[in-house]
C-alpha cells in the first residue's frame, strides 16, 4: 500500500473558487478526509464532486479519534485533514494530530490555501512586517486578563478572531486595556458582503453599535509604538531606587547589571555606575 501520509489541506474561507488545483487533486486521491465538521465539508466535496469517505476530527473527539487515524496512517492510508475554513491547525485541533504523526514517524505534507489571519492582515492596511495572532480570546476571566495585560505593550500588529455575538464586548474590552489605537474590523472575507471597517477604536465601536452585527469577524489592532513602550519603561523604573533596581539583575556581573539598569532607565551608564559605587559628584568650580 505504500507510505501513509497526512495532508494538511487548506480550504476556502468563503468563496469556493479560492480552492487550489492541488488541493482538489489531493482531496480526490486520498483514502479518507478528516473534517472539523463533516456536514460543512460535505457541501464543499459535493460541489466539486469528490466522492471520498468523511470522518470527524474536532476538539471534543481528538483524543479518541487521533489514535485511530494514526493507526490507519501506519497501515499506509493517505488522509487529508481539513478545517471548516482555511488552514488546518489554525484555531482548530489539527496540531494535535500533526504531533501524533511526528511521534509515529508519519509523513506530513501541507497543501497551502486561504487563511483568515493573513487575508485580514493585508486588508487592514496596518503594519504587516511583524504581527501576533491570538485566535479567539479565552473565556476564562483570569486567563483573559493575563493576555490583555500582555497585549498592552505588544508592539506587533495584533490579530484576533471573534463571533458576531461577542464583537462589541471584545472591542470595548480591547479599548479599555489597549487605549486609543488604529484598528480594522474585517467581516465575511471573500464572500458577497465582505467589508473592512477601519478607524480609531471609539469610531469603530460607534459604527457597530448602530447596526445589526452579522458574519464572522477578524479584528486587527495596531501595535503599541516602540517609543511609548520605552517611555513607559523609563517612567516605571524612575520611581524605583537604583540599588533596588540592581537587585533585578543579581545573576549578572556588576558591569552587565549596571548596563541593563541604565538601559531600563534611559540614562547614561556612567550615571548608574557613580550611584552604585558611591561616587560623589564634584562641586562646580566658580
Amino acid at each position: 500500500m505504500g507510505e501513509g501520509i497526512l495532508y494538511l489541506c487548506g480550504t476556502p474561507i468563503g468563496n469556493l473558487e479560492d480552492i487550489s488545483a492541488r488541493a482538489l487533486k489531493i482531496l480526490k486521491s486520498v483514502d479518507l478526509i478528516a473534517a472539523e465538521d463533516t456536514r460543512h465539508s460535505a457541501r464543499l466535496l459535493n460541489y466539486f464532486e469528490i466522492n471520498v469517505p468523511l470522518t470527524s476530527y474536532y476538539e471534543h473527539n481528538k483524543h479518541s479519534k487521533g489514535p485511530k487515524l494514526i493507526e490507519m496512517l501506519l497501515e499506509g492510508k493517505k488522509i487529508a485533514l481539513v478545517s471548516d475554513a482555511g488552514m488546518p491547525s489554525i484555531s482548530d485541533p489539527g496540531e494535535g494530530l500533526v504531533n501524533l504523526c511526528y511521534e509515529n514517524h508519519i509523513k506530513v505534507v501541507a497543501i497551502p490555501g486561504p487563511t483568515a489571519v493573513i487575508t485580514a492582515l493585508v486588508l487592514s492596511g496596518l503594519p504587516s512586517r511583524r504581527y501576533v495572532f491570538e485566535g479567539f480570546l479565552p473565556t476564562d476571566k483570569k486567563e483573559l486578563g493575563f493576555i490583555l495585560n500582555v497585549l498592552k505593550n505588544e508592539a506587533r500588529t495584533i490579530i484576533i478572531y471573534e463571533s458576531p455575538h461577542h464583537l462589541l464586548k471584545t472591542l470595548k474590552l480591547l479599548y479599555e486595556y489597549l487605549g486609543p489605537r488604529e484598528i480594522a474590523v474585517v467581516r465575511e472575507m471573500t464572500k458577497v458582503f465582505e467589508e473592512t471597517v477601519r478607524g480609531r477604536f471609539l469610531d469603530v465601536i460607534d459604527i457597530f453599535s448602530s447596526r445589526e452585527i452579522k458574519g464572522e469577524f477578524v479584528i486587527v489592532v495596531e501595535g503599541k509604538k516602540i517609543s511609548s513602550i520605552i517611555e513607559d519603561g523609563e517612567k516605571q523604573w524612575g520611581a524605583v531606587p537604583v540599588m533596588e533596581h540592581m537587585k533585578e539583575y543579581a545573576g549578572l556581573s556588576k558591569k552587565d547589571a549596571i548596563k541593563q539598569v541604565a538601559k531600563d532607565r534611559g540614562v547614561p551608564k556612567r550615571e548608574i555606575y557613580d550611584i552604585v559605587n558611591g561616587v560623589k559628584k564634584k562641586a562646580p568650580v566658580n
